[in-house]
């Protein structure tokens, strides 16, 4: 299937086209960001998950993670996943959040992070990637000897279930950057 048959396919909705039950959750974010970010008008498409994709991402933003933890946790997945949209809106956040530039370039960039905590949640929050959930136990014992907690490895899979949704939409999109996002462009060094 090339890209225009897949653009046909999955509509990018505004609030006008959207399905009924869509539109008071596009209008919700539009409300929130200015406009409504192109992965949201993909989502509208199905009602359900767009109302979903909303209330994990106000779920795991208001987890037991700060700021540079929550941004560790959605790039860590995103670039495992190689989404195009997710990593650069992700860096709009992280700047927006006012997360440090070296946090920022290191988790694009698969490179070390500036501190032990955070390496140890971004190789904890890639064994749980990588293996379905499956975690062994020296990287279990490394998150709780790092100053994590039970709850903050739960949290970690509050995240992926949000970046399950937004990454394999994309892919399977292939969404649009936003105007806003189109300066922090990325792909997978390989």
């Amino acid at each position: 299937m090339n890209t225009s048959q897949k653009s046909e396919i999955l509509e990018i909705h505004t609030i006008e086209s959207a399905p009924e039950k869509s539109k008071a959750l596009l209008e919700k974010s539009q409300k929130a960001y200015g406009y409504v970010p192109n992965l949201h008008g993909v989502l509208a498409e199905s009602p359900n998950l767009l109302e979903a994709y909303q209330n994990l991402h106000e779920l795991f933003a208001s987890s037991s993670f700060n700021d540079e933890e929550l941004t560790v946790v959605w790039q860590t997945i995103n670039v495992e996943h190689e989404c195009h949209y997710c990593v650069p809106a992700h860096t709009a956040i992280a700047k927006a959040m006012k997360v440090d530039d070296e946090i920022i370039e290191a988790l694009r960039n698969e490179s070390e992070l500036p501190s032990a905590k955070l390496e140890t949640l971004r190789n904890t929050t890639l064994a749980i990637v990588r293996n379905r959930g499956f975690i062994d136990e020296k990287t279990l014992q490394d998150f709780y000897a790092a100053g994590y907690n039970q709850k903050n490895l739960l949290d970690i899979i509050l995240g992926l279930s949000q970046k399950v949704i937004s990454n394999y939409t994309n892919h399977i999109a292939e969404t649009k950057l936003d105007e806003g996002f189109a300066k922090f462009d990325w792909k997978k060094n390989k």
